[in-house]
C-alpha cells in the first residue's frame, strides 16, 4: 500500500483528504497554497543557522519552551530509552527568533495556520453527524488565535555511523496536538504505520504537504480519526552524510477548549508532557 497524493485543487479534494485521514491518520496534498520557494528559503536559512555557534545564544527557556533545543537534550519517544538523533528550534510568534530569520519563518507560520484552519473545516464537513456532535466547538474555532500552536524547525544532522545502538532520527511516536502540517522535508525518511503493523513511506516529493492526526483530534472525535504512529528512519549508504531539515507545525487548541468529557486541551497537554518528562 502507498499513501495517495491528493490534488488540493480537485473538486473532490476535501472528501478524499478526510477519507485518507480516517484510513491512515495521514493525508498528503499537492498543488496547495503554501509557497514552495518560501519553504526552500527557510530550509536553506535554518540549515546554515544550525551550523553556527549562534544557535547556543537562543538556548531554550524551560518555562516558555521557546528557542533552541540541542541534541544532547533531544526527546526520547514514549516507550523508548534512546534519544532521537536531532536538534530543533521552537518558534512561537511571541518567542525569541534570530532577527535575520524572523520574516520568512513568521510568514510561513501565518500561512500554514490559515491553511490548517481550512483543512480542519474539511474534516468537520466530512465527519459523520455522530462524530461532529462530539466537537464542543467548530474545529477551526479551537485553534483560532491560539498561543500554543508550535512551529518546530528540526535539524537531523549528518550521521557518522557511530551512533548509539538503536538510535534513529525520530523513534515511532504519535503527535499530541490536533493536527500537524508538514511540508515534505529536504530528504526522505518519514514513515507511517498502518493498522496491520506494516510501515510505509510517506510520499516525500518536494512540494508535497503532509498532514497527520494528533492525539487531541483522536480524543475529540471519540477515536474516529486515528492518531497513527510515525517515525523518521536513518538514511543508508552515502546518504548518511546528508542532514535533514523538517518543519512541522503542531496545531494546538486554546487551553480552555473542551476535547471530551474527560479533558480540556490544557489538561490533556499537561498529562502528556508529564508522561514524557518535559514538565
Amino acid at each position: 500500500m502507498r499513501l495517495k497524493t491528493i490534488d488540493y485543487q480537485a473538486s473532490d479534494a476535501a472528501e478524499r483528504f478526510v477519507s485518507s485521514l480516517k484510513e491512515t491518520g495521514f493525508g498528503v496534498l499537492t498543488n496547495h497554497p503554501i509557497d514552495k520557494d518560501l519553504v526552500e528559503s527557510i530550509y536553506q536559512e535554518w540549515h546554515a543557522f544550525f551550523n553556527t555557534a549562534e544557535k547556543r545564544a537562543f538556548l531554550f527557556n524551560p518555562q516558555t519552551q521557546d528557542g533552541f533545543f540541542p541534541a544532547e537534550i533531544s526527546e526520547t519517544a514514549k516507550g523508548h530509552s534512546v534519544k532521537d538523533i536531532k536538534e530543533y528550534f521552537h518558534i512561537y510568534p511571541w518567542g525569541r527568533i534570530p532577527d535575520s530569520l524572523k520574516d520568512n519563518i513568521l510568514k510561513y507560520y501565518t500561512n500554514a495556520n490559515a491553511l490548517a484552519s481550512e483543512l480542519l473545516e474539511w474534516v468537520e464537513q466530512h465527519s459523520p453527524a455522530e462524530v461532529k456532535q462530539q466537537f464542543s466547538i467548530a474545529l477551526p474555532k479551537m485553534i483560532e488565535n491560539s498561543q500554543k500552536t508550535l512551529l518546530r524547525v528540526l535539524h537531523y544532522p549528518p550521521m557518522s555511523g557511530n551512533e548509539e545502538p538503536g538510535a534513529i532520527r525520530a523513534a515511532a511516536h504519535e503527535d499530541i496536538n490536533l493536527i500537524t502540517v508538514l511540508p515534505a522535508a529536504n530528504e526522505p525518511g518519514l514513515q507511517v504505520q498502518l493498522k496491520d503493523g506494516e510501515w510505509i513511506d510517506v510520499p516525500s516529493d518536494f512540494g508535497n504537504l503532509i498532514i497527520n492526526i494528533g492525539d487531541m483530534l483522536q480524543e475529540a472525535s471519540g477515536g474516529y480519526f486515528p492518531s497513527t504512529s510515525h517515525r523518521v528512519i536513518n538514511p543508508q549508504g552515502m546518504d548518511i552524510t546528508k542532514s535533514r531539515i523538517s518543519l512541522p507545525l503542531f496545531l494546538h487548541p486554546n487551553p480552555q477548549v473542551k476535547l471530551s468529557e474527560k479533558y480540556t486541551a490544557d489538561s490533556y497537554l499537561m498529562e502528556r508532557l508529564r508522561e514524557l518528562g518535559v514538565i
